[in-house]
């Protein structure tokens, strides 16, 4: 890529950021549009705008986002919001102090250096920009200004070793004081428990888990819920509650009829058949009552047949103590490890129910075949993302495309196909992955929804890193200089550590037209407003459709921070290489902490608390990507032939035993839950009652239901405790 097609990708991002901002400052100030640029103040009871409407400007929303506090992210979207916003500020913090050194240090190294232009070296495919003036490309092979670049190395190194420490230990406070909050929280009182053994002859299942844990814990304990089957009785369930849907629908249309239309009313009607289009002719309101009425007796007879005959070696069990079941959420209850396995228990909003009666060997078997699933996708795909990084450079597609030459060589469209063809074609390839990650880590038989997006999350980084980063570096470099390696094999390395300046560039672009456009397209909505609008209008008729077409939704984790780590990779490995690519990082991390504070207060609903689990996964990938980095410009040194590189050695050494010594120091509390925490007093004795029935699946709770019919009537082992 040359300076001019550079620049007019910045240029262009720029302005479309530009462009985006100014319409979310006038489509959020319409008052029509509330609920899709301040759904969570409104589903919280707050004003969308404070001080109205009219006294917004295109700065309102960066003011109010840049003086909200962290007990204000904490109030309106969680604890794990939180630490989201604690991950862009260190790695924010990394790339600025970095910044101060490597950019006034680095640059005029490099920019002096004229060694590589008098020995005709190239970078570049055979063309040596302006920018390449600017990286440790334009250093000559065995130069002493090779030592700026080394201390520099370390510099990151050690910078990043602070931050991450301090980050580490603010987590640790925010998460202690999460859970050591007053306010009664279900999960805080339940444990779930898998793997139990086979039913004693003359026992039930509620007997046996009952008896079990009375026996360990007998002033504690208060009562189990057994895990059952629900598959069929969900069907009912969600048959039934669709039919409700379409009732107050056809109600809604009859009421509007009457206001609009004849003072009686058009009563609406609908055909019977597939789809709604075949079939018998009926009145829309008395067929859905009809279907309602028949389907409720099938529905209770289904779920005490549930509660009875279907349950699972899995229940979740509760105690009057938090401190009980902190502790026995961490205690090793049986002989053997595939028995009475115990953690603790979810939130009930974020239960995954078919995973938790899987059996200790099966989840064994399946993450294991998970694993190598995703290790083959993982090479299967740095096939196509190789190839497109190669493909998508203009000198490539004239090869392979002759006939396209004509129209690449226009200056106008050889400027825009070099600023954004590549990063687009890359962007569009990677935004596929995330629902089969999804998919395969619910499939390893993980009980949450939290766990699985974390697991999601580090598949969607080694993803990201493995073929975007080292795809598109490798890939673009081996597609250009085949015929060199294949007359030479011995000079592979040093042609691939040469081309790392070369795609600075591409990632400069990338990393802008994420920032620019990227973060335009969130801060707008543009997308979501359009659907919202054009479902309103033809699609909703109930104010409970109205509410489903504008629900927001989460942050993301899964993928949004994933995509962030790429940058982290991208940022950290170029930092010393190209230093220009630094005010880039800092300009997407800066513009996402304000752009996504923004959102966290006024949009974004979280769907679950992890209170800051998220975290130790993160500080382990930012170390990672500096590894990386490390053994990047180890190997960098290395290709210039510097006799010192070796000095690079103790740092990477060094990168490890960090990681080593904060996963012993900080890792188990945010593995467990620590007994001093969870023996803080509560402002209220607990209601045991409604902890219970607040893990109740919505497809078994039924007031015609009661306990002696329930499958977690109390047994005759717990029925005098739960009696006092």
């Amino acid at each position: 890529m040359d300076l001019s097609s550079f620049v007019t990708s910045l240029t262009t991002s720029f302005l479309i950021f530009l462009v985006l901002m100014l319409l979310f400052t006038w489509l959020s100030g319409r008052p029509g549009n509330k609920f899709i640029y301040f759904p969570n103040r409104i589903l919280k009871g707050f004003d969308p705008v404070e001080g109205g409407y009219a006294s917004r400007n295109p700065f309102s929303w960066a003011y109010e986002a840049f003086s909200s506090t962290e007990q204000d992210i904490i109030a309106l979207s969680g604890v794990d919001t939180a630490v989201y916003f604690v991950f862009l500020s260190t790695v924010l913090g990394i790339l600025v102090f970095s910044g101060v050194l490597l950019l006034p240090v680095l640059l005029p190294v490099a920019a002096t250096d004229k060694s590589v232009k008098t020995a005709n070296s190239t970078t570049s495919n055979n063309t040596f920009n302006d920018l390449d003036k600017l990286s440790m490309g334009n250093i000559g092979e065995k130069s002493n200004r090779l030592w700026a670049f080394l201390i520099g190395t370390y510099w990151v190194s050690f910078v990043t070793y602070y931050m991450l420490w301090k980050a580490y230990k603010h987590v640790s406070e925010l998460r202690a004081n999460a859970l050591e909050s007053p306010e009664v929280k279900p999960e805080q009182f339940a444990i779930l428990v898998r793997d139990i053994p086979d039913l004693p002859e003359g026992q039930t299942r509620k007997e046996q888990i009952d008896s079990y844990f009375k026996s360990i814990y007998p002033e504690t304990f208060y009562r189990s819920m057994v895990v059952t089957n629900n598959k069929v009785v969900n069907k009912i369930y969600e048959e039934l509650e669709g039919y409700k849907k379409k009732l107050a629908r056809a109600e809604a249309i009859y009421a509007d009829s009457k206001s609009t239309g004849k003072p009686e009313g058009t009563r609406p009607t609908n055909k019977t058949g597939f789809l709604g289009l075949v079939g018998e002719k009926v009145d829309s309101i008395d067929y859905y009552n009809e279907k309602i009425n028949e389907i409720i007796p099938r529905w209770e007879a289904e779920q005490k047949v549930t509660l009875r005959e279907k349950q699972q070696g899995a229940a979740i069990v509760f105690f009057t103590s938090r401190v009980t079941a902190a502790s026995a959420a961490q205690s090793l209850h049986a002989q053997m490890m595939d028995t009475w396995t115990v953690i603790d228990a979810p939130e009930p909003r974020q239960l995954i129910w078919p995973n938790f009666s899987l059996k200790f060997f099966d989840r064994q078997i399946r993450q294991n075949v998970v694993y190598v699933i995703v290790a083959l996708t993982i090479f299967f795909y740095m096939i196509p993302i190789g190839f497109i990084s190669a493909f998508t450079t203009l000198e490539n597609l004239k090869k392979l495309l002759p006939f396209l030459k004509s129209i690449i060589n226009q200056p106008e469209v050889r400027t825009i196909l070099e600023a954004y063809l590549p990063q687009i074609a890359l962007i569009v390839f990677l935004a596929m992955l995330p629902k089969l990650l999804l998919f395969l880590s619910k499939s390893e038989g993980i009980p949450s929804k939290s766990l699985i997006e974390r697991a999601a999350s580090g598949k969607y980084f080694y993803f990201s890193v493995l073929n975007v980063f080292i795809g598109v570096t490798v890939g673009g470099t081996l597609f250009t200089t085949f015929k060199t390696i294949q007359k030479s094999p011995d000079s592979a390395i040093t042609i691939l550590a040469n081309g790392l300046p070369a795609n600075a560039t591409f990632f400069l672009t990338y990393v802008a037209l994420k920032f620019f456009v990227g973060y335009g397209l969130e801060l707008s909505r543009i997308v979501p407003l359009i659907i919202f609008h054009l479902k309103k209008k033809y699609l909703c008729k109930t104010e409970a459709e109205v509410k489903e077409a504008w629900k927001p939704g989460d942050l993301g984790y899964a993928t949004k921070v994933p995509s962030d780590m790429l940058i982290v990779t991208i940022v950290l490995c170029y930092s010393v290489i190209a230093p220009l690519i630094i005010p880039f990082g800092v300009v997407y991390f800066g513009l996402g902490w304000l752009i996504h504070r923004n959102q966290a207060l006024k949009v974004y609903v979280p769907s679950y608390e992890s209170y800051g689990r998220m975290w130790p996964h993160m500080q382990a990938r930012i170390l990672a990507s500096l590894v990386l980095y490390q053994l990047t410009m180890f190997g960098y040194f290395g290709a210039k032939k510097f006799p010192y590189a070796v000095i690079l050695i103790p740092g990477i050494v060094f990168s490890l035993v960090f990681a080593y010594v904060c996963k012993q120091k900080f890792y188990r509390f945010f593995h467990d839950t620590a007994l001093e925490v969870a023996a803080e007093e509560l402002k209220e004795t607990p209601n045991m009652e409604r902890i219970f029935r607040a893990y109740i699946p919505p497809s078994l709770r039924n007031e015609k239901i009661d306990d002696d019919q329930f499958e977690d009537a109390l047994s005759q082992v717990s029925r005098s405790s739960s009696n006092v």
